[in-house]
């Protein structure tokens, strides 16, 4: 079974930084293209990152693009987003996600992390 579990969110002041982590068990991450997406509140959940299937392959939403870094750690088993000059408009609910593809492609999601960046 697929399971995925984010943490190191938080209160940052704005400029500060933040590392997100998301834990995969059950599939292997070099076999799996990585998203991050983040929700905040009254707004739709929005792809920030996404990591496929070598580090040359990935792409950022323009409102992130410069200030966050999306990884993978496939030693561990560990998905990363380093967050850089947190703005308050960053502030949301960020969700780690991967595709799995058995017979079709499956989503799996955590369960989120809030990141809160106020002054």
């Amino acid at each position: 079974q697929v399971q995925l579990v984010e943490s190191g969110g938080g209160l940052v002041r704005p400029g500060g930084s933040l590392t997100l982590s998301c834990s995969v068990s059950g599939v292997a991450l070099r076999q799996s293209p990585t998203n991050w997406y983040r929700q905040a509140p009254g707004k739709e959940r929005e792809l920030v990152a996404h990591f496929g299937y070598t580090p040359e392959s990935t792409t950022y939403a323009d409102t992130v693009a410069g200030r966050f870094t999306i990884s993978n750690d496939y030693a561990k088993n560990v998905g990363y987003l380093q967050m850089n000059s947190l703005k308050s408009e960053d502030t949301a609910v960020y969700f780690c996600n991967v595709k799995v593809f058995a017979t079709k492609w499956r989503d799996y999601w955590g369960p989120g992390t809030q990141v809160t960046v106020s002054s």
